[in-house]
């Protein structure tokens, strides 16, 4: 007779939390055919229909609610063992990793370098994308760990706070100086895409400081900003600790109109359940990158 083993259960519990074979497989970086295998092996291992497939679902039995509860308990003394007794070198996993521009901008290789430090067999994927964007990822399960505007608000989600990033307003070096700095917002003003909360954030603030006749350039890219900026071309309102080494090459400069938007909050966020150590690990470790690039730059 053969026996249950470790990738049955996990490839079982892909299936049940997200909902079917195609997000699991996704999920697991298995083919959706692999994955029908491990639970149909599974399945004649414990001589029990897990699923009720009628009508093309993928419903639960009474026998695979059962195996639910011991297969979560499987999971949870796993994570023990790697946590406990397993050396970080010998972990051999794959991070899915999503950050918003800003911090791929700043401390993301840290991030990167030192996760490859502590789990040399660690596949690390990443991408860049709107903080909105990366919620939802995180909460369809695509992503592991999502680096973002936050905390989000989810029972299921664990936020870890990051150092925020001070705005401020910058103007191009070539730019005239004029007698009141407030007279730079009757430019084109450059800022974050669409659907993010800075930029709703800083529409706002312009529509009741400047007017409803305010121009607007949303963008997703924050370099791109910065070389419009330096080619005169408007102002933006953008994170100091990145436009520093522009103000030192003196491309652009600082101006004060009297306010400016508030600092950006980060957070490493990251599902509580199933725990995973490794993910846990790499969001404190988020704090610790995040926390020596505040105090060397801002």
């Amino acid at each position: 007779m053969s026996r249950i083993n470790l990738e049955q259960l996990k490839t079982f519990l892909g299936v049940v939390r997200l909902g079917g074979v195609r997000k699991a497989a996704s999920a697991l970086n298995l083919t959706q055919p692999a994955v029908t295998a491990r639970i149909k092996a599974l399945e004649e291992t414990l001589a029990a229909q897990l699923f009720d497939r009628a009508g093309g679902g993928m419903r639960l039995t009474k026998r695979g609610e059962l195996l639910v509860t011991y297969a979560e308990k499987f999971e949870q003394l796993t994570e023990m063992v790697e946590r406990d007794v397993i050396d970080p070198g010998g972990v051999d996993k794959r991070l899915r990793l999503g950050v918003s521009e800003t911090i791929a901008q700043c401390w993301l290789p840290d991030l990167i370098a030192g996760l490859h430090a502590r789990y040399p067999n660690l596949e690390i994927e990443f991408g860049v994308d709107i903080s909105n964007d990366l919620r939802e990822a995180l909460l369809a399960q695509e992503l592991d760990l999502a680096i973002l505007l936050g905390p989000i608000s989810e029972y299921s989600i664990d936020n870890v706070a990051l150092p925020g990033f001070e705005m401020t307003w910058y103007v191009s070096a070539e730019a005239k100086a004029l007698p009141d700095p407030a007279a730079y917002l009757r430019r084109p003003i450059l800022t974050y895409a669409r659907n993010t909360r800075p930029f709703r954030e800083l529409r706002d603030m312009l529509f009741e400081r400047v007017g409803p006749d305010v121009s607007l350039f949303p963008s997703s890219s924050l370099s791109a900003c910065f070389r419009l900026v330096e080619a005169d071309l408007g102002v933006a309102a953008l994170p100091r600790a990145l436009g520093r080494p522009h103000v030192a090459a003196g491309t652009i400069r600082e101006f004060d109109p009297g306010w400016t938007p508030a600092p950006l909050s980060f957070t490493a966020s990251y599902r509580g359940s199933p725990k995973s150590h490794v993910v846990e690990t790499a969001a404190h470790l988020a704090l610790e990158v995040a926390q020596r690039y505040a105090d060397q730059n801002f």
